[in-house]
């Protein structure tokens, strides 16, 4: 009984420890205006969200980042140039590109993951190189990461590479977070590498920085990925995650002030034929290629995961947990989260607590999307 008595007051202390750190860490506030990195795997229809950030008053928009997960670097980085030039953006909001690979994975390992613990419905670079795909407008998988496809790009146009900024991503990063300590808010929409890269590169990065809002991070999602469709599968799926399980693993676990997971929520929000309608109803460059490009049988995911970060209303329920990401390669979870309660951590290691949404606003964030596309903004609101 002593024992028992003993352990019980050790895990009482230590929970009452961490829960006292992460309520003064949620109560730090930081005063002036804020600003905000959207990093993401871009496509041909990704402008949305840059958009919608231009349309918000309470973020400032510093710059885009690109990352390796649908397709390479490189090839992202210039969709996002291209959606600047859709609406004469160039000019006021820069395109940085990121690491053109995971810090370990490669298109062979992960193949080879696939064929030890099963195949994903959606691997995105990580699929093996289909040149016919790529003639037929899709963005290079596998291959040689300074592949630009021009046939993927709205319009079949790929922009000048001299269109991108001289900064990497990661450095981008770190000097936004020098220059405005307590006051970027990191968006990652893709894979985690460049946010890693920030966090080894600078020990003080996330912890000067505002917060971090992920898209990804699904919990108990197996059952769909077992009994619906392949695209049931695909979209239960936690590729953003998987791509560079070891990043992501550094970025959820390093110690910033708040961290944000919008995974199951984003799932919720679709589109549907009287959207589309009124979207293709204003003429202009992006509802054009909006209605043309983005897949209606996809759910917004980047798009809801925006939308919690700038306005946070619309989250109509949510949790908090600890989170640790599987980075065993034997694993056939590698690159998922693992849950927490706070009386049951791993003490071995340092664990964060993130918000976790899982109900939010449908018509809030269709009505923001709409919007945002049907009148967007130009470089004055920037």
């Amino acid at each position: 009984m002593k024992s028992t008595l003993h352990l019980l007051t050790v895990y009482f202390c230590i929970a009452s420890t961490l829960a006292l750190t992460h309520q003064k860490r949620q109560n730090a506030t930081t005063t002036g205006p804020s600003y905000l990195i959207l990093d993401n795997d871009w496509g041909p229809a990704d402008f949305t969200q840059i958009l919608m950030t231009l349309a918000s008053t309470s973020y400032t928009l510093l710059g885009l980042t690109s990352n390796t997960a649908n397709t390479w670097s490189l090839q992202t980085a210039l969709h996002a140039v291209r959606s600047l030039q859709l609406g004469n953006l160039t000019n006021c909001i820069p395109v940085h590109q990121g690491a053109s690979y995971p810090l370990l994975t490669t298109p062979s390992t992960f193949q080879l993951w696939q064929s030890l613990h099963g195949p994903l419905p959606y691997a995105g670079v990580m699929a093996p190189q289909n040149l016919t795909a790529q003639g037929l407008g899709s963005d290079p998988t596998s291959g040689d990461p300074n592949t630009i496809n021009p046939t993927a790009f709205v319009g079949g146009m790929a922009p000048n590479t001299s269109l991108l900024a001289s900064r990497d991503a990661a450095y981008f990063m770190i000097d936004s977070v020098r220059k405005h300590p307590g006051q970027v808010t990191i968006y990652a929409g893709g894979a985690l590498t460049n946010i890693a890269l920030a966090i080894r590169l600078d020990p003080n990065f996330a912890r000067n920085a505002k917060q971090l809002v992920v898209m990804g991070g699904y919990i108990d999602r197996t059952l769909y990925q077992a009994t619906g469709t392949l695209l049931e599968a695909d979209i239960n799926s936690d590729i953003n995650l998987k791509i560079d399980p070891e990043a992501s693993k550094i970025a959820l676990t390093a110690d910033w002030p708040n961290i944000t997971l919008v995974g199951n929520a984003a799932n919720s929000v679709f589109l549907n034929a009287s959207d589309y309608a009124e979207i293709s109803s204003v003429n202009n460059s992006f509802t054009e290629a909006f209605v043309a490009r983005y897949f209606p049988v996809l759910p917004l995911w980047d798009v809801t995961a925006l939308a919690v970060l700038l306005e946070p209303s619309i989250v109509t329920n949510s949790t908090e947990f600890f989170v640790d990401v599987d980075v065993s390669w034997y694993s056939p979870y590698y690159g998922e989260i693992r849950a927490y309660q706070e009386a049951l951590l791993a003490m071995g290691q340092t664990l964060r607590s993130v918000r976790y949404p899982y109900s939010v606003d449908v018509e809030r964030i269709k009505t923001m999307v709409k919007q945002a596309i049907m009148r967007p903004g130009s470089c004055a609101d920037v």
